[in-house]
């Protein structure tokens, strides 16, 4: 099963794709701004309004052998100890080998950003490479 931390999610079309063609059941879970599928692998789930509301569900539910698509990483991290294969929209896979790394430049980042409030910016803008990086690791992580 794929489990997408849908709200933000910039590849929900290229994981339908990929599931429909696998036949995969996916759950697209977000605190509702999202249009369900008409595709009967693509399950919405709709949490209650809230932070981390989405993440807490993908967390209580993601299981060895599931993948779960996030840019959170400490959901991320909550997966990958349950067993969950983690990707980024990106295509980079978040396991047991750098999710500590991972974690920990997260909240140095964070830490960061608080200590310069007038800093403006954050990460590259999302590419058309990311999505063609983030099919071919989905595809890996699926098999």
């Amino acid at each position: 099963m794929i489990f997408v931390d849908a709200d933000a999610c910039p590849v929900k079309s290229e994981i339908e794709a990929v599931a429909t063609r696998r036949k995969i059941t996916v759950k697209m879970v977000s605190n509702g701004g999202i249009r369900p599928s008409q595709n009967p692998l693509i399950e919405s789930v709709f949490v209650d309004a809230g932070p981390d509301e989405a993440d807490k569900w993908i967390a209580e539910n993601a299981n060895t052998g599931d993948v779960v698509i996030t840019s959170d990483i400490p959901l991320a991290a909550k997966c990958v100890a349950a067993g969950a294969k983690v990707l980024k929209p990106n295509g980079e896979p978040l396991s047991e080998r750098n999710i500590g790394e991972t974690l920990a430049l997260r909240d140095l980042a964070t830490d960061l950003r608080a200590a310069d409030p007038f800093k403006q910016g954050g990460g590259k803008a999302f590419s058309k490479t990311d999505r063609s990086r983030f099919l071919s690791a989905l595809d890996r992580a699926l098999n």
